[in-house]
């Protein structure tokens, strides 16, 4: 472990040149692959955390209303059911909604510290200003870590809540997700504790689609923002506009897919890896899944890694669930 000079209140635990060499094999496995991927991880630099901020507070996408709507209803009833002497976010971001469940803990039981998990410092630094002066009494750390590989190093004491939200889970594979519940559990059994999990409901395409697909071209700006990180980190030469946004509900994985498809020929060169890839007119590059769950499934999923469910709480539409689960 080392903690960084220049950034000291963060502990980090990313090796040397881990987002270069993480996007590097990444892009090299996803454009040479069939049909063509790319993580969406990817999507987030500057101007794609401030897009997807947009997207948000679109009418159209619904989760991020209501995942609020869940925690400011029943952030009581989970602190209840988990009481916590340390809540672990990971994927903290900004830590917005994180103050709602917060209090509830500190309500329902001694907890005494929050850690935020992001590979972003710029997200953590935000997240521990905007909670320091509201919660002054609590030990707040921040963690510069990958959470899907790297769980095991973040610290923690006593009971644990781990609070995994914003349906991340969602845009991973049923492989990815088994190996990430596993992981969880493997943390949390030594003290005890439990995973407080958000996920995205199975709703209409109706309703669903646009979610991904809005009127006013937010999110199709968001989906071609990873061909912008490709140009600036790898010397790309994407013709970003030539790349028309495409969002579509796979019902046998029960997930949407936002894909970019290419409206012409084109040969794309990426002098960072040392690639030319060639496009189709038509050939499309998958760069999200976000998969939707029946809450029997969830549970199962759960199950499977030896959690057991204790409660599980969702908005009044029945769009976005809450689940709490303990090591089993």
């Amino acid at each position: 472990m080392t903690v960084s000079d220049a950034l000291p209140d963060i502990i980090h635990h990313l090796p040397p040149d881990h987002h270069g060499r993480n996007l590097r094999a990444d892009v090299r496995a996803g454009l040479t692959g069939s049909p063509k991927t790319l993580p969406p991880k990817w999507f987030y630099d500057k101007n794609g955390s401030d897009l997807f901020e947009q997207i948000t507070k679109l009418p159209e996408y619904y989760p991020t209303r209501a995942e609020r709507e869940v925690l400011t209803n029943h952030a009581e009833s989970i602190a209840a059911a988990g009481p916590a002497e340390t809540l672990i976010e990971l994927g903290s971001g900004s830590s917005r909604k994180t103050p709602l469940l917060l209090n509830a803990l500190k309500k329902a039981g001694p907890l005494r510290r929050y850690v935020a998990v992001d590979v972003s410092d710029g997200a953590l630094l935000e997240a521990r200003d905007e909670l320091s002066s509201a919660f002054p009494d609590l030990d707040l750390q921040a963690v510069a870590a990958d959470f899907e590989t790297q769980l095991h190093l973040v610290p923690h004491k006593g009971p644990t809540l781990v609070a995994f939200l914003g349906g991340t889970i969602g845009n991973m594979e049923p492989e990815a997700r088994a190996r990430f519940l596993q992981n969880v559990r493997d943390l949390l059994l030594p003290t005890g504790g439990s995973l407080l999990l958000g996920t995205g409901l199975i709703t209409p395409p109706h309703v669903l689609i646009p979610a991904y697909d809005d009127a006013a071209g937010v999110t199709a700006d968001f989906n071609r923002n990873v061909l912008r990180v490709l140009n600036t980190e790898l010397g790309a030469d994407f013709d970003v506009e030539a790349f028309e946004h495409a969002a579509v509900w796979n019902p046998e994985q029960e997930w949407i897919e936002m894909r970019l498809r290419a409206t012409r020929p084109m040969l794309v060169h990426l002098p960072g890896i040392n690639l030319d890839v060639w496009f189709q007119e038509g050939e499309e590059l998958r760069t999200e899944i976000s998969a939707k769950f029946r809450t029997s499934g969830i549970i199962a999923e759960l199950e499977a890694a030896q959690l057991k469910t204790i409660g599980q709480w969702a908005d009044e539409q029945n769009q976005y669930a809450l689940t709490l689960a303990e090591v089993d």
